[in-house]
């Protein structure tokens, strides 16, 4: 589950110091990505808000170990993931190291308590990772093709074919219908323009992805029906005669509402990843680097955790 949102009149009920502070920070990370900084926006807010109710609004300076403990328990009491409460003590431990260096002068005794003197939760029970087969994926494609929903079946092939996270896909634009495709024997891939992908900073891992000519057709047949506008990316929103950028949310409720009940069990935008992966290394045989460097990881040692192998052959052979 999540939790509320601090909101605005909440947010004013909290310290002054704590709010300076927090502010203050949120500021000055300038080497934190826009969605780790809203992540945390949203989680230090949270914590303090938490600290004016439950600990007589100390300032950040008198909040103590234990007092750091009780929101952990707190947390997990509401029934936060462990990934959840993870996100959010790194969230709190980023501010304390902000303070413990930059504020040294004023607060010599401070100390950034959330670290391993705390200890974290257990991780929690994580779904089996389940990728979609070639037959699963191909019904999937028809079945929305004969619904007629071409965004959908756009960006489902799109993800599949360039292996791209649901952030990245929401970055392409609708010019790639005018790249110059790469022919290699039979096949054309057509690439994208830069590509903000998951790394470190603001400006993460720039990269451009490809798609298959097949990807492309789903494209060309999306934008036909979609028709001239102004907004430049390729996965968008409607609202009456407003058209923008598609939120990303938006990719997770086609998986839930749309996709799960054609293939008849759980979907998430992720799934389309492990898929290509698993597909390219398991199925058709590629060698794991090929899949690391379609998937943008730095070790092909990333790239495994991503590839589903059936080890039950491999188990066959200790009766043999």
């Amino acid at each position: 589950m999540a939790l509320k949102p601090v909101s605005k009149e909440e947010w004013e009920i909290v310290n002054k110091d704590n709010r300076k502070i927090v502010e203050e920070f949120l500021r000055e990370s300038t080497t934190l990505s826009d969605e780790t900084l809203k992540q945390y926006t949203s989680a230090l807010k949270i914590f303090y808000y938490w600290v004016s109710k439950e600990c007589g609004n100390k300032t950040f300076s008198e909040i103590k170990p234990r007092d750091y403990l009780l929101y952990q328990n707190f947390l997990i009491r509401e029934g936060l993931s462990s990934s959840g409460v993870r996100l959010k003590r790194s969230a709190i431990s980023s501010l304390n190291g902000y303070i413990e260096i930059y504020y040294n002068d004023e607060f010599p005794l401070f100390r950034n308590f959330v670290n391993k003197k705390i200890p974290t939760p257990e991780i929690s029970f994580v779904n089996e990772k389940n990728p979609l087969s070639i037959d699963e994926y191909r019904i999937l494609c028809d079945t929305l093709e004969k619904q007629e929903k071409w965004q959908e079946v756009a960006y489902l092939k799109c993800s599949f074919s360039s292996g791209a996270r649901r952030a990245e896909i929401r970055q392409f634009l609708k010019n790639i219908i005018n790249e110059e495709p790469k022919t290699i024997g039979d096949t054309k891939i057509y690439s994208t323009g830069e590509i903000r992908c998951k790394g470190k900073g603001k400006t993460g891992k720039i990269r451009k992805l490809q798609i298959d000519e097949d990807a492309m057709n789903s494209v060309k047949k999306w934008l036909e029906i979609r028709g001239k506008d102004n907004c430049d990316f390729l996965f968008v929103s409607k609202k009456g005669s407003s058209i923008s950028q598609i939120p990303i949310r938006t990719f997770n409720l086609w998986c839930t509402n749309m996709f799960e009940p054609i293939v008849g069990r759980r979907v998430h935008p992720h799934l389309f990843r492990e898929s290509r992966a698993t597909s390219m290394v398991v199925e058709q045989g590629k060698d794991i680097k090929i899949a690391q460097k379609l998937l943008g990881h730095n070790s092909s040692t990333t790239t495994e955790i991503y590839v589903v192998r059936d080890d039950e052959d491999d188990s066959d052979e200790a009766f043999t």
